[in-house]
């Protein structure tokens, strides 16, 4: 099925539609018919890559889980040390990159629909469970301050919203502190 561009839609095209609308609009602009006409094209596209709503649902969060894991991944693996990733993983959160600001609106979403919110769990003891290590390699043990730094991450990214402050210092600030405490 193509957009009236002439361009012949793909599943990606409607998933990155999809999770570009959930960010700007919320969980309610996730239907065929307002997907359709933000993309210039008819349900029939839609129902073309997918069984319905539900199914586009659940693979646009499958697709938001795959990419939040690959970004831990990335993170974990890009700095030598376990100070240096745990401060990376902490600025990641706090500060995402472009493109990953789907993550607020898929935890609003998440109070009201089940797969939301499983998918967010996962993603949070994924984190969490980085954090712990990583602070136990440099000696931490106290597995509250895996919560405390990854609440803060995610307040931080929810306030950058408002477009001020610089959320990657002050979550390497916060990192500095709690390390202050070995």
């Amino acid at each position: 099925m193509t957009s009236r561009g002439g361009k012949r839609l793909t599943r990606s095209d409607w998933l990155t539609a999809g999770a570009r609308l959930l960010a700007a609009q919320g969980a309610g602009a996730l239907k065929a018919e307002p997907m359709a006409r933000h993309l210039k094209t008819t349900k029939g596209s839609f129902y073309w890559h997918f069984r319905d709503v539900p199914d586009f649902h659940a693979q646009l969060l499958t697709e938001w889980e795959r990419s939040a894991q690959a970004d831990l991944e990335a993170v974990l693996g890009s700095a030598p040390g376990a100070v240096a990733r745990l401060r990376a993983l902490a600025q990641s959160i706090a500060a995402p990159e472009e493109g990953r600001t789907t993550e607020a609106a898929i935890r609003s979403w998440a109070t009201g629909h089940a797969g939301a919110r499983a998918a967010i769990a996962r993603i949070d003891q994924a984190r969490l469970t980085a954090i712990r290590r990583l602070l136990t390699e440099t000696g931490i043990g106290n597995p509250e301050m895996a919560r405390i730094i990854y609440a803060a991450g995610i307040g931080m990214d929810l306030l950058d919203r408002t477009g001020e402050g610089d959320n990657r210092n002050s979550m390497g600030s916060l990192v500095d502190l709690v390390l202050a405490l070995r």
